[in-house]
């Protein structure tokens, strides 16, 4: 059955509120960890995943950074306006861009209170920073369906978008986590490695890794390597839709070293583990931009549209085949980097071409997410997901996690 056809109704399950974790555990990697394998179930914790990995594995994580997306206006009546930042405008060529803009950018944004601001008006705010004070300002310019074209500009203009959103923004928890952002969460809503900035939301399957978990990675002589996914607010967009061809992805910026495509190649004999849903969907999309590449139908932006892994005729490629042609392409034409935008979703009746295994968390009912856990094993996500509420897992995004082999 094409993925289309799926009844969104039958990835049901009963969460109780009291299972969601609002906050992390002291120690990252005391969470703890269920292990699904060949259809049997056992528990342990993070800190001895290195354990349960066979030597010479190699993980691949997301390396993107959480950025201080919420922004707060108060209007002069006294009525507040949240300012949700999900994306660059189209107008930039990517997520690191768009950071970089001094003095105004503009971006696709989620407004709380929209129905209090009229169009044109100018929300400001002044912010304490260093000796001086930060002018911000806010408009609205455009008005789309979901979301709204924000222009927003500050003094002093020197000051990049990024460091803007440092000193006025705030973590965007997810909405199923009631309570408002702490100081801590700046620290722990984001991965020890978080490099790039760009997500609205944390890779948090990789929330539960430290120093010591890579030292003993290294220990048994398992790589690791790292791909970037700029996660979107589409992560929490429930899906509303009985079947799943009414559901739109949202796409998300990917950006992929070539030499990182390279190891991928070296190690495709040997175990590769996705660690987190977005660095499988990044993974996996290299692969059908290889299919694409193969048969002349690539785009000058090689985007990965929804449907396309599974539209495109079915390619008799090896995964080794398809990545080195991302590889020579990438050569021939000078980049170093492969930055595009991805809106895979991955479903039962996907076949994963190049990962093994995924290292992630416990997801919402009726979510995407959950559609990818049972396109890797199958129905026995219901087993492994009444498993984890028997024996006290916390879900979602600050809760316990599980290393999941494909069937």
């Amino acid at each position: 059955m094409h993925p289309k056809n799926l009844s969104i109704s039958d990835f049901n399950y009963s969460l109780p509120e009291e299972r969601i974790a609002n906050y992390p555990l002291n120690e990252r990697d005391a969470s703890k960890l269920l292990i699904y394998k060949n259809g049997d179930i056992s528990d342990d914790i993070y800190k001895n995943i290195a354990e349960h990995f066979p030597a010479n594995a190699l993980l691949l994580f997301n390396d993107t950074r959480v950025v201080e997306a919420r922004l707060l206006f108060q209007k002069p009546t006294g009525g507040i306006i949240e300012i949700f930042c999900l994306e660059p405008h189209e107008q930039y060529a990517d997520v690191t861009t768009a950071m970089l803009q001094q003095g105004k950018v503009y971006w696709q944004c989620l407004v709380g209170g929209a129905s209090k601001w009229k169009h044109g008006q100018v929300l400001k705010r002044i912010i304490p920073a260093f000796e001086k004070e930060i002018i911000l300002q806010a408009v609205y310019t455009e008005k789309k369906a979901g979301s709204f074209v924000i222009e927003l500009s500050w003094s002093p203009e020197s000051m990049s978008f990024a460091e803007l959103l440092h000193h006025a923004g705030a973590i965007p928890l997810p909405p199923y986590i009631k309570r408002k952002p702490e100081a801590s969460d700046a620290e722990r809503y984001q991965t020890i490695y978080a490099n790039l900035e760009g997500s609205v939301a944390a890779p948090t399957a990789g929330l539960h890794f430290t120093n010591n978990i890579f030292q003993s990675l290294s220990k048994k002589n398992i790589q690791t390597d790292f791909v970037t996914l700029h996660v979107g607010a589409g992560t929490f967009k429930p899906v509303k839709a009985e079947y799943m061809e009414q559901h739109e992805m949202h796409s998300e910026f990917i950006d992929v070293s070539s030499k990182t495509i390279e190891h991928i190649v070296s190690k495709l004999d040997d175990t590769i583990i996705a660690v987190g849903t977005t660095s499988m969907r990044t993974i996996e999309t290299l692969y059908w931009l290889g299919v694409k590449l193969s048969k002349d139908i690539g785009t000058p932006a090689m985007e990965l549209k929804q449907w396309e892994a599974y539209n495109l005729p079915l390619p008799d490629m090896s995964a080794k085949t398809a990545l080195q042609t991302v590889a020579d392409w990438m050569e021939k034409n000078k980049m170093e980097r492969l930055v595009t935008k991805t809106s895979i979703i991955i479903a039962p009746g996907y076949k994963p071409r190049i990962i093994k295994a995924l290292v992630t968390n416990f997801h919402q009912p009726q979510s995407t997410l959950l559609l990818l856990i049972a396109a890797l094993i199958g129905d026995d996500w219901k087993g492994v997901y009444d498993h984890a509420l028997k024996n006290n897992f916390r879900f979602l995004s600050y809760g316990d996690g599980c290393l999941l082999w494909a069937k």
